[in-house]
């Protein structure tokens, strides 16, 4: 796996303390997405369909944090929209670098030249830079040419300056066992620390609705990739060995929607970061206020054919801690890719789906009018 020792131990450490003290939910990864502003369009994107009032939005520095103190993770990952775009990434890096947390910025790489500078190679800090397959699976998920190579050509720059590069590959019911199996080879190639691969989510706003995995052809996708490749084994993938072995169908696992808490310009995200259903003002009220029983598999028709890392890497991660000799054995021995797969929770009693986006849009619009009335009033210095 391409998980480093130093961080599966700090973050296996702070489970044991969370179950030792009794807590039910907590938080493992905070999601972070100071803006939503990209410079590509993907078609199965979620995150940039906004006017671009809301798209001009940045979280400040001093409320990214804030949030990275309020939630307390041990993990923080800086997404977007691309989070090179904002003119204070370099000191959100450093500020939760120097909290002690384990920091990866997702980035499409195409900035990644320019920026680099604003940042320092460590054992806590990753690049995840977004490559969903070969130079055409990429380009065509883009929805633009030329921007495999040029991420390419990145990740060659980041790896000779001393950082840690890890790539994040989303990929779609079109995707090919054989191809995917190629591009993890040519990563491994390349020298890549780790690789992230995870079935894409419907965002109900994205421009392609018609290339999203349901959870049967997902399990049947990731055995067909991780039997060309040793059951896992032959590639650094920065996934926990129960995570991948729930991808292929192995596990029945809940989705922990508070383990990936989301602070965006609009607030604390509920229920995750792959839902917009409402935000909180502060951590605490996300906690105390999400009916959190409301969502997941079986619960909730958005969550239906959800099998994405953000909802259910955390669950795999208790799991390990609960029963480290079988996420060993999964580990040493690959993640089995036939025989009968564990039985899925039932979608039987789940509660249809709400539409509720323009809702909250048009609230933020609001919000950003009156900022701009307020500070059009104000007597200039």
């Amino acid at each position: 796996m391409g998980i480093p020792l130093l961080q599966m131990a700090k973050i296996g450490a702070y489970v044991i303390a969370q179950t030792m003290k009794g807590r039910k939910r907590y938080p493992l990864v905070l999601m972070l997405e100071p803006l939503f502003r990209c410079n590509l369009a993907c078609a199965g994107c979620g995150k940039i369909d906004y006017p671009d009032k809301i798209l001009n939005q940045r979280l400040p520095l001093a409320d990214c944090l804030a949030a990275v103190d309020e939630c307390g993770a041990p993990v923080v990952v800086i997404a977007g929209g691309e989070p090179l775009i904002h003119r204070d990434i370099g000191a959100i890096v450093e500020g939760a670098i120097s909290r002690g947390k384990v920091v990866t910025l997702c980035t499409n790489a195409l900035l990644l030249e320019k920026k680099i500078s604003l940042f320092k190679p460590g054992p806590g800090f990753n690049f995840s830079i977004h490559l969903d397959g070969d130079a055409q699976m990429h380009d065509h998920s883009v929805c633009q040419t030329g921007v495999y190579d040029r991420a390419v050509a990145a990740i060659t720059l980041a790896k000779s300056t001393g950082f840690r590069v890890n790539v994040n590959c989303t990929l779609f019911n079109n995707a090919d066992p054989a191809r995917v199996a190629d591009f993890l080879d040519e990563m491994k190639k390349l020298g890549i620390d780790g690789v992230t691969v995870s079935p894409g989510y419907a965002y109900e706003r994205a421009p392609d609705q018609q290339h999203f995995l349901n959870r049967q052809r997902t399990k049947s996708l990731f055995r067909e990739i991780l039997r060309r490749g040793n059951g896992g084994r032959a590639w650094p993938l920065f996934q926990s060995s129960l995570f991948l072995d729930f991808l292929a169908g192995n596990q029945s696992y809940a989705c922990t929607p508070w383990g990936n808490p989301t602070r965006t310009v609009f607030g604390w995200q509920r229920p995750c970061y792959l839902l917009g259903e409402g935000y909180a003002k502060t951590y605490q009220e996300l906690m105390e206020t999400t009916d959190w029983d409301s969502y997941g598999v079986g619960n909730y028709e958005k969550c239906a054919d959800c099998m994405v890392h953000s909802g259910f890497e955390a669950t795999a991660v208790q799991d390990a801690v609960r029963h480290p000799v079988k996420a060993m054995m999964v580990a040493i021995n690959g993640v089995r890719t036939d025989g009968p797969m564990a039985p899925d929770i039932s979608i039987e009693n789940q509660r249809r789906a709400q539409y509720v986006f323009t809702d909250h849009v048009e609230r933020k619009l609001e919000e950003i009018e009156h900022c701009d009335h307020e500070a059009a009033l104000r007597p200039s210095d």
